[in-house]
């Protein structure tokens, strides 16, 4: 069996999902010719990519993949929810083919390198490799124990579809593409850029534990909510700061920062002081 075919179900859902997007796409560009005021679509459409972001970037990344600050089963659970919300797999498997991506990052073994498979392949054909379609719940044994994110992962498609269905009854078919598919994509596509774009251009700064290409860019960073300190994270990955100097803009952070305040989530880690005395 050929370990690199492709994942049919995954190549007609992303497809499905593209041609929707382009609809709505479409749909905004015509009634802005027309003279149709877009401006709620397009607000709902901003507002689904940055907050559902925050799950994955807070959520998906920081937490479930790194434990880079520790929270409540309660938060925690809302923070897998949210980030399930963006229809990039459950929280487990995201988590553990993120750690494998960190263990052998521009290695061989790695699931989306451009130095060793090239830029779309890393951007975003690996997530239609069969080879990636399932995975083991022991390569993430610290949350893997909890019954209600096995459940979640399992049923990852149900938080998406539900939006989806919120969408259009706030608003019809037009907030359905623009606020849900057009949005989706949108956020597909800055999650995607951070393995492909962010591994060819950019600062190296230090030098990472695999040797790898990851790059830090500043407007990266404020598109994809801090996530654009690329090369900082592969230096030390455990930290839940991602922009190590003061003027590295990283919303995530300012997020998480604020939610310690209010009791939500606590000890932050932090890169060691040499990480951020460049």
């Amino acid at each position: 069996m050929d370990d690199n075919r492709f994942d049919w179900s995954a190549v007609f859902s992303l497809g499905a999902l593209h041609i929707c997007a382009l609809i709505g796409l479409s749909i905004l560009i015509t009634e802005w010719v027309l003279d149709i005021p877009v401006w709620k679509e397009l607000l709902i459409c901003l507002i689904l990519v940055y907050v559902r972001m925050f799950g994955i970037t807070a959520g998906y990344h920081r937490y479930f993949s790194h434990v880079s600050y520790k929270t409540s089963r309660w938060f925690q659970f809302l923070l897998a929810l949210l980030g399930s919300t963006a229809a990039q797999w459950g929280p487990l498997k995201w988590a553990a083919l993120h750690r494998h991506h960190h263990r052998h990052s521009d290695q061989e073994n790695d699931l989306h390198s451009v130095r060793h498979a090239g830029f779309w392949e890393a951007h975003i054909l690996w997530i239609m490799r069969a080879k990636n379609a399932y995975i083991s719940y022991e390569k993430i044994r610290d949350f893997a124990r909890y019954g209600e994110l096995r459940v979640l992962d399992k049923f990852y498609f149900i938080p998406p579809t539900l939006l989806a269905i919120g969408c259009y009854m706030i608003g019809g078919m037009n907030t359905l593409f623009i606020g849900f598919f057009l949005s989706t994509v949108l956020l597909y596509h800055i999650t995607y850029s951070i393995n492909s774009l962010m591994h060819l251009v950019g600062v190296q700064v230090y030098t990472t534990p695999t040797n790898d290409d990851s790059r830090n860019s500043f407007l990266l960073a404020l598109i994809a909510m801090g996530e654009g300190w690329h090369n900082n994270h592969h230096s030390y990955p455990s930290s839940e700061r991602q922009g190590f100097r003061w003027w590295q803009v990283d919303m995530t952070h300012y997020l998480l920062v604020l939610f310690s305040w209010c009791g939500l989530v606590w000890d932050l880690r932090r890169p060691p002081k040499e990480h951020s005395a460049h």
